[in-house]
């Protein structure tokens, strides 16, 4: 994630209630690494399926204060905001589920 040309700035996962923030560089590097690999090949404008249907990603939130509020949850660390290619009434909505062996990339971005 960059904040300025050139500069690459660092996510600190938020913390949940009751917990402290995670301060040790190692640690947050690798909870930054474990929400990349549940994140996947999802990134805005990829389309994927599943047992569930076929989605376009409109957006990817690895904020994970954000991601808290954007899905309800306390312990979200990210959300992916979707869109049903299958269904011509679909309206877009927010995810916090894996990238599991069931997901199958139908169309990458560049």
């Amino acid at each position: 994630m960059s904040d300025r040309i050139g500069r690459t700035s660092r996510i600190t996962p938020a913390p949940m209630p009751g917990q402290r923030a995670v301060s040790d560089p190692d640690t947050a590097e690798a909870l930054r690494r474990v929400v990349a690999q549940q994140v996947g090949p999802r990134r805005p404008g990829t389309v994927y399926r599943n047992i569930d249907g076929a989605f376009r990603v409109l957006d990817v939130t690895v904020d994970a204060t954000e991601a808290r509020r954007i899905l309800g949850r306390r312990a979200a660390q990210f959300a992916i905001t979707v869109i049903d290619v299958l269904r011509p009434d679909a309206q877009p909505f927010s995810i916090g589920s894996v990238w599991t062996g069931s997901d199958r990339l139908i169309q990458a971005v560049a």
